[in-house]
């Protein structure tokens, strides 16, 4: 038998939380190919304050809580976490260095789009997928003013497992320290 590598589409983000937006990108992917997902979720190293209240294994939770809820084939998606970087040409071989082997980069972000094609990695745009609403910045204000709506922004069980580990109060925590 001889291996064959599947195609695979990388997306990175800090997944704060994880929502129905990144879950959107990883469906659209699947329909447009990919065979397989790889999800690296960043800033892994900083956890517990506002911009970042959970930890990189509590995110990769999150993914596979939302793809389970989802029904979608965990088989096909793949996790890594990378520490806080700086963006520039030298991060993009850090960041290959810690998946495997990808043929894209799904990304909307300028910046990263520049460094990953100079760095020979395919950049595709996914769609933007009711952004004004399925977006962490938002969640989590929605989170920290105590407005259920945030709920709606994730999978079910996701939400369940955020209030299962105190995510709220956690986020309040951290926005009084500031």
């Amino acid at each position: 038998m001889v291996y064959r590598r599947p195609r695979r589409a990388l997306i990175f983000g800090r997944f704060q939380p994880f929502h129905k937006g990144h879950l959107s990108i990883i469906k659209w992917a699947l329909e447009e190919g990919y065979e397989e997902i790889v999800l690296l979720v960043g800033m892994a190293s900083e956890n517990y304050t506002p911009r970042n209240p959970f930890t990189a294994g509590e995110r990769i939770e999150m993914i596979r809580l939302s793809a389970a809820d989802e029904r979608l084939d965990l088989t096909r998606i793949i996790t890594a976490t990378i520490r806080t970087l700086e963006t520039s040409i030298g991060s993009v071989y850090y960041v290959l260095s810690y998946v495997p082997k990808v043929d894209t980069i799904l990304t909307r972000n300028p910046v990263i789009s520049k460094i990953f094609m100079d760095a020979g990695v395919g950049v595709r745009e996914p769609p933007k997928f009711n952004r004004d609403f399925w977006r962490g910045e938002r969640i989590r204000e929605l989170m920290a003013k105590g407005d259920p709506r945030w709920m709606e922004a994730v999978t079910p069980t996701t939400a369940e497992y955020i209030l299962s580990i105190g995510g709220i109060e956690r986020l309040r925590k951290s926005l009084a320290k500031e």
